[in-house]
């Protein structure tokens, strides 16, 4: 049996900040040699002056550093989705920025860099945040399903139930199979499992989980 097990984010901190800043990564970048991680402005800045790692001394590049790092988006993303309200604080401050400063050069371009996309457009959610989503029935893998309806079998494909729920981020996967149960009166001696897929999903998994763990887009 799982049990959920709840850590403080004090306790990620070491993994999800900047040595030379002392804050929250902000466009993450790595150096490739050892794999250590700074900010970008942080690391860029540092290396101007410097050409080893400030955290092991490794020697990042004999002449041009910059060559030897790069920008670790998914690291990113993880303390953006760890950090409560880090990026829309971080979207707050570009946009006043370029507000103050209109001429300024937006460094590639994109909506990020100007501070102009939201948490719902990045994909972050919150606890409290309605998600909607589609159950259905499960008639076997995806193989089986694409099989039968090569067979002709379409009819049977459109009659599956599907249902459609509306529920907050944070609920579990245990939670929303008590409700099916419930809501389908499903006798208690048949177990109730919800999947992604063909992929059985752990009870203490919330939705908010599904959708970091899972290619679920909005």
């Amino acid at each position: 049996m799982h049990r959920t097990t709840r850590i403080k984010i004090t306790e990620l901190n070491p993994h999800l900040m900047c040595a030379l800043c002392g804050g929250y990564f902000i466009d993450a970048t790595t150096i490739v040699e050892c794999l250590h991680s700074f900010c970008k402005t942080c690391i860029v800045r540092y290396l101007e002056t410097n050409k080893y790692c400030p955290m092991c001394d490794v020697q990042v590049h004999k002449t041009r550093p910059l060559l030897s790092i790069r920008s670790d988006k998914t690291l990113q993303d993880i303390v953006y989705k760890l950090v409560p309200g880090l990026f829309k604080d971080e979207m707050k401050r570009r946009r006043d920025f370029y507000a103050a400063y209109p001429m300024a050069e937006v460094p590639n371009g994109s909506n990020e860099d100007r501070g102009e996309v939201s948490e719902q457009d990045k994909g972050n959610l919150t606890d409290d945040e309605i998600v909607s989503l589609s159950i259905e029935f499960y008639e076997g893998s995806s193989e089986e399903k694409k099989s039968t309806i090569e067979n002709g079998d379409l009819e049977k494909e459109k009659k599956n139930g599907v249902r459609f729920l509306r529920c907050p981020a944070a609920m579990t996967v245990m939670h929303l199979a008590k409700f099916l149960r419930n809501k389908m009166d499903v006798p208690s001696k048949y177990k109730v499992e919800v999947l992604y897929e063909d992929e059985p999903l752990k009870e203490y998994y919330t939705l908010m989980d599904i959708a970091y763990i899972y290619p679920w887009r909005r």
